[in-house]
């Protein structure tokens, strides 16, 4: 990153054809940058660029995002466009993604350079437990944003608006937890505020005996593993994660 340029941050929303490792469709992009006074901001700099899948856009996918076949024939296809857009000229600081690990999945190291993300819906967990839902739209509705323009919002499940959203999110969170917390709670799965689904489902974390926390923490959602582990941490019923050496080192 320039000397001259401020901390960035670039928050990439996608729209596929379906559900392969080249079909992106529409990358979006809107950077969050930090002010002279240690404030995060969103910044001016955003854009978007439909890019060829290589294959024909699937019904599904057609129905949420409403890009057509027609749209991208003429399109680039990804790996012309993404180098550009994930490792722009002045860098950055991170890349940042609502459900990052959706993104993830096509921005790999190979075009991002290795650039480490934030999870911006992980990091809502730990923000704001007490909300009642925490996809993209909907902390929106609940948080409303100060700044965010209603209309460069709209359509939703289109790459720019929904980026120029999860960049509003973003921006409140940085102002709210420093940039090294966010990308720890990223690295880590979901820390659920309340049970999501069975016979528990609604209650905190907090509430449950220790037999339902210990068969929540064999469930199959790592997210769900990852919430009732925590509990039983808390309470000195779990002990600490092991830390696992690798086979064989990495030679840096």
């Amino acid at each position: 990153m320039s000397s001259m340029s401020p901390p960035r941050i670039r928050v990439i929303d996608l729209e596929t054809a379906g559900n392969g490792p080249h079909e992106v469709c529409e990358i979006g992009w809107q950077d969050v940058v930090q002010n002279p006074d240690g404030r995060w901001s969103v910044a001016e700099a955003r854009g978007a660029l439909l890019v060829n899948p290589g294959r024909p856009i699937s019904p599904e996918t057609m129905a949420i995002h409403h890009i057509i076949d027609a749209d991208v024939a003429s399109a680039p296809f990804w790996k012309t466009v993404a180098p550009d857009v994930l490792r722009p000229d002045d860098g950055v600081q991170a890349l940042a993604a609502h459900r990052a690990a959706f993104e993830q999945r096509y921005c790999t190291p190979r075009f991002t350079g290795g650039a480490p993300w934030i999870c911006t819906w992980k990091c809502a967990l730990r923000l704001w437990p007490h909300l009642a839902s925490f996809s993209n739209q909907m902390l929106r509705y609940q948080r409303n944003p100060e700044g965010l323009v209603r209309e460069l919002g709209l359509p939703a499940h289109r790459a720019l608006p929904d980026a120029y959203v999860t960049a509003h999110h973003l921006r409140d969170m940085l102002n709210a937890a420093s940039l090294e917390q966010l990308l720890a709670w990223s690295r880590e799965p979901g820390l659920l505020p309340r049970v999501p689904a069975g016979p528990e489902r609604g209650k905190a974390w907090d509430r449950l005996g220790p037999e339902a926390l210990r068969a929540l923490a064999q469930d199959r959602d790592v997210n769900i593993r990852f919430s009732a582990e925590t509990e039983l941490r808390r309470r000195g019923l779990l002990g600490e994660p092991e830390l696992i050496e690798p086979a064989q080192r990495i030679l840096l």
